[in-house]
């Protein structure tokens, strides 16, 4: 597979339109409001089958649901007892397409399931993990296996009871890394990308949609100038926003539509993580079984922590209001406590973070059994267009492909499937290395070939830019020949070079866009140095005069 495109990353302008009896600014076939995994996912999809499309974001992309999840590429083994195999099925048929198309930010993980008799008996594990691994196809992650805790490494951080486990084969994945990939693609296809822009206002005109759009300050979120687009089309990919987008922006009514019930609505779940200190020492990551029959992982998580989440909790108050409760931390912490040899503390936690699950609200009584399936609900009134309601990370791309096809059967105009063969900006390694098909032996040997070519670079540096850019640090590194050449050290290994990169290429315009999102480093640095980031992001914005973006021989 190699990349779709290996233009230059700057989002091209949409044409202004030569109506000259509209008063809208620019026309495009498809307004994309939304700007999660869903919403980048279908403007990709959408501009690379030669649509015009516009995607806006009221803020930075994956601001909320998509950056806020367990980071996991999976089909749900969970979701087996709630009979949701045509789920499952789908989404372990994702598994490994994702993998190969994004080895940067995607790779395998092992997971040790200790084995509780109490809540369910071995046979029942053994059935459940040989569906899952015989629900889909396979070519390069291992099956599942028992293992002796009491004898192996991965029984060591365990207390001496759990003695019987399981191991079974998943991904992880950078969801916030993933939505920006996706945003870099759709844009080189042609899509107009825009973040920090609100659409405040729809109505139905001349046989489309024209929509009112605000572009507002990254800093003071205050409104700087509005543009209007005529759309044919309108995609409603609003995350937790998409029942107020629906019906209060956009004004449909509640009427029957093709893809389901229009009364159909959203059940806002909050699932709350926390990270703590490293808890073992080896690669593999864990799935307990909870003693209200939850699953929780605890996951290997930039290099230093582990990851631990996640709760499910109905969350009633607005969508962009949400936080960790101190009863989740407990929660959290006495489950985890229940199997290790050293238990975590509240004290124990460094960070924490909590987003809301957009579920489609199937009238299940707990949370943790809502549905994590996705429907796409389309209309020809007042004028054409969808809505996704729910989803998860893992079925993104074939989501965003099936709204792709409704989308052309809506306009007329069908055209062809293209993502199941393409990889994601930075996943064709090909410009360095022979592919050999396995995404983490072709990632091991680009790593090992980039140190070889700029042996300047110490390991560190090395294996967090080709983790996060993969063949696209290739970019980053063009004409750089020593350390020197990045520029000024703004925090511990974070360059200038880079922080125009993130500006001009992924629509970096804060500190928390680069510390939190774009990456992790936020985790790593110290208040004073978090601070000195946002300084220069406020240094830069103030002599900036070029729409926030910076044309110096450093952003090459």
């Amino acid at each position: 597979m190699k990349e779709s495109s290996l233009q230059p990353a700057s989002p091209p302008s949409l044409p202004k339109s030569d109506d000259h009896t509209s008063e809208a600014d620019y026309h495009c076939d498809v307004l994309v409001i939304g700007g999660g995994i869903n919403g980048v996912g279908i403007a990709r999809d959408l501009a690379g089958r030669g649509w015009r499309v516009v995607m806006c974001e009221q803020e930075d992309l994956a601001s909320h649901t998509s950056s806020s999840s367990t980071k996991l590429i999976h089909g749900g083994l969970r979701y087996l007892e709630y009979g949701e195999f045509g789920l499952v099925r789908k989404a372990l048929m994702e598994r490994e397409l994702l993998l190969r198309s994004a080895p940067h930010i995607m790779w395998p993980l092992r997971f040790v399931l200790p084995h509780d008799a109490s809540m369910r008996p071995a046979w029942m594990i053994r059935l459940g993990l040989w569906l899952y691994d015989n629900l889909a196809p396979r070519e390069f992650l291992p099956g599942c296996e028992s293992v002796a805790l009491n004898k192996s490494p991965l029984g060591e951080p365990l207390k001496p009871g759990w003695t019987k486990g399981f191991v079974y084969s998943d991904g992880w994945v950078d969801d916030a890394r993933l939505v920006a990939l996706c945003a870099l693609d759709a844009a080189e296809q042609g899509a107009q990308i825009l973040t920090r822009t609100r659409c405040e206002a729809t109505s139905p005109h001349a046989g489309g949609w024209r929509a009112t759009l605000a572009h507002l300050d990254p800093n003071t979120q205050a409104a700087t100038h509005k543009l209007t687009v005529q759309a044919r089309m309108v995609v409603n990919a609003a995350g937790p926003w998409a029942e107020h987008m629906l019906r209060q922006v956009m004004a449909v009514p509640t009427t029957t539509g093709k893809g389901g019930d229009a009364n159909k609505k959203l059940r806002l779940v909050k699932g709350s993580h926390i990270v703590v200190p490293r808890i073992f020492n080896h690669d593999h990551a864990y799935i307990f079984q909870g003693q209200d029959k939850r699953i929780i992982f605890a996951i290997p998580y930039e290099r230093d922590f582990t990851l631990i989440g996640t709760t499910d909790v109905e969350h009633k108050a607005a969508p962009g209001h949400v936080q960790i409760e101190p009863e989740e931390v407990v929660y959290l912490c006495t489950e985890l406590s229940r199997y290790l040899r050293r238990p975590v503390q509240p004290g124990d936690v460094v960070w924490s973070y909590a987003g809301v699950r957009p579920l489609l609200d199937d009238e299940s009584g707990k949370a943790a059994a809502v549905t994590r399936d996705y429907r796409l609900q389309t209309q020809l009134k007042p004028s054409p267009w969808l809505t996704v309601w729910g989803g998860k990370l893992t079925t993104f791309r074939l989501l965003s492909q099936e709204a792709a096809d409704e989308v052309g059967k809506m306009l007329g105009d069908e055209r062809h499937q293209w993502t199941a063969d393409a990889v994601l900006p930075g996943g064709f390694l090909g410009d360095l290395i022979e592919e050999t098909g396995n995404p983490m032996a072709d990632m091991a040997e680009f790593q090992t070939r980039l140190r070889r070519r700029h042996p300047w670079m110490d390991l560190g540096l090395m294996r967090r830019w080709t983790r996060a850019y993969g063949s696209r640090v290739l970019r980053l590194l063009d004409g750089v020949r020593s350390r020197g050449d990045l520029g000024a050290e703004i925090a511990p290994d974070l360059y200038e070079a880079e922080l125009f990169y993130l500006k001009r290429h992924e629509w970096a315009m804060t500190a928390d866009d680069v510390l939190w999102r774009r990456s992790k480093l936020g985790l790593h640095y110290s208040a004073a140095q978090r601070q000195a980031v946002a300084d220069w992001f406020v240094a830069q914005g103030s002599r900036a005069g070029e729409h926030g973006f910076h044309h110096s021989a450093l952003s090459r």
